[in-house]
């Protein structure tokens, strides 16, 4: 095998996800993911049964899975300066500027950015973010069961 097919499929894989993510709704769930990975399964020719697409899910391996998780549940806003981490697994989203010599973040920016891409009713309101050298810390708003 050569020594650069490794990394070839590695960047087909993560573009593929990159193009891909925002069919699998509901967008920034667990249930997406799991959409994600079962609609490539199946693309690759697994059988629909548990067994097959668990063993293709540890077919992957933890460090294949853990970049596309990422991938999955990042968006870079190049026009606002802004990288968003948001994987529903993690206690809080994170907001993080691309190019950190351009300055620190800006909260408006912030917000403009979680309301683009579907998620400023999933995270707290701005007065509970957490303020850091380099990043905002987002935590998740808290789901409140309805009253019966």
């Amino acid at each position: 095998m050569p020594a650069w097919q490794p990394a070839l499929f590695t960047f087909a894989i993560t573009e593929l996800v990159r193009l891909q993510r925002e069919r699998f709704q509901p967008l920034w769930t667990v249930d997406s993911w799991a959409k994600l990975l079962i609609w490539l399964a199946l693309s690759s020719g697994c059988s629909t049964d548990q067994a097959a697409l668990e063993s293709f899910a540890a077919g992957l391996g933890p460090g294949l899975s853990q970049r596309l998780r990422q991938v999955f549940f990042a968006r870079e806003l190049e026009e606002l300066n802004l990288r968003l981490l948001a994987d529903p697994a993690e206690d809080q989203a994170l907001a993080l500027p691309l190019d950190a010599l351009e300055g620190t973040l800006d909260p408006a920016a912030v917000q403009t950015g979680l309301e683009r891409v579907g998620l400023l009713e999933r995270v707290a309101a701005p007065d509970q973010w957490r303020h850091h050298e380099s990043l905002i810390a987002l935590p998740w708003r808290r789901q409140v069961a309805p009253c019966d």
